[in-house]
């Protein structure tokens, strides 16, 4: 999963902002999302990881495709699949400056709501769907609050 996330990552620049974290960093870290997250993944035909949804209770915490494999619709399956289990708001974040991720989520029905300032890692601005109780900057389908 973390060899997706880093393939992914780094071909999304200029798009998205350059990984902080090293290569190892990464891989600790998605050791510690498999333990406290619902994690699921879609196998290629060679069996590595193409595609990959990670949940929280009420946000897509990450959703990342193998950038040979865009366009497939492996990514809409595994949103569909997030929306399935949410329960209801379904908030998540994408970089303010990802085009492409952005017309990808309101093609899936969800809307900004709001934004943020670069409160995060790369500091750098995001969009998210969900409410302002729960973040400066939502996403969420139909733009509902």
């Amino acid at each position: 999963m973390a060899e997706l996330w880093l393939r992914s990552r780094r071909a999304a620049v200029p798009a998205i902002p350059a990984p902080v974290h090293s290569d190892e960093e990464v891989r600790a870290h998605f050791a510690l999302v498999i333990a406290g997250c619902e994690v699921w993944v879609l196998d290629g035909a060679e069996g590595a990881v193409v595609a990959l949804l990670v949940l929280r209770p009420g946000w897509v915490d990450q959703l990342y495709v193998d950038p040979a494999r865009t366009g497939q619709g492996l990514g809409s399956a595994l949103l569909d699949l997030a929306k399935s289990r949410g329960g209801g708001a379904l908030d998540l974040r994408t970089f303010e400056r990802n085009v492409g991720a952005r017309r990808f989520y309101e093609r899936h029905g969800f809307a900004e709501v709001a934004t943020t300032a670069g409160d995060n890692e790369e500091g750098h601005p995001t969009s998210v769907t969900g409410g302002p109780h729960q973040c400066d900057a939502c996403w969420r389908p139909g733009g509902s609050t």
